[in-house]
């Protein structure tokens, strides 16, 4: 489980495809510190397992073919820059809310305003996924918990403002309108869907 607070971004330093999928190697700092092969990071907002790595300097994972298929993983290309965080200790500080990890779908960049030091960012959400969000609950975008500052449901788009702090420790100052992110939102909605339905049944 993680909480969506990155603790660094880390860089595609090298990418292999194989007939099962795809290796990445991520350059990292602090994530890459006191690993072990089987843990878990957080890439982006999906949830990989570290199969190798270097003491401080990179750790690899690998993609099998249907994360490559429901995630935006397979296009990056090397030098590009993603959003780590390590799973949650049992004893570790909850700042974040409940991320899985597991991403739902991919959401597009619909607009970006700059506010004073602030950012606005707007995403627009596919089909159907408008009705796990409510305004001032939790969203993961790329693995950042986010608060919805506002929502317009029926178009599917929801806005976000981001603290220049989170600006400028993510990817989030890379970027740019079209751009597609990773939307998990939150598992409590998916699980009051399928109490409530469970019930009606």
């Amino acid at each position: 489980m993680f909480t969506g607070i990155v603790e660094e971004t880390g860089e595609i330093v090298a990418r292999e495809r194989t007939d099962d999928g795809l290796r990445l190697r991520i350059g990292a700092d602090e994530v890459a510190t006191g690993l072990e092969h089987g843990q878990s990071i957080s890439v982006s907002g999906v949830c990989l397992t570290v199969e190798r790595f270097e003491e401080g300097a990179w750790f690899e994972v690998f993609l099998a073919t249907e994360t490559v298929d429901r995630t935006y993983l397979g296009e990056l290309a090397e030098e590009d820059t993603v959003n780590l965080e390590r799973a949650m200790p049992a004893d570790g500080r909850f700042d974040g809310h409940v991320v899985q990890g597991h991403v739902d779908a991919v959401a597009t960049v619909s607009n970006i305003e700059s506010v004073d030091e602030d950012w606005f960012f707007e995403f627009e959400l596919p089909a159907g996924y408008g009705r796990y969000v409510v305004e001032k609950g939790s969203i993961t975008l790329d693995g950042i918990s986010l608060t919805v500052a506002d929502l317009d449901a029926d178009d599917g788009r929801v806005t976000v403002a981001i603290i220049p702090t989170t600006y400028e420790l993510t990817t989030l100052s890379e970027k740019e309108p079209g751009d597609p992110v990773h939307l998990e939102v939150d598992v409590l909605a998916k699980y009051v869907e399928r109490l409530l339905e469970a019930r009606f049944e």
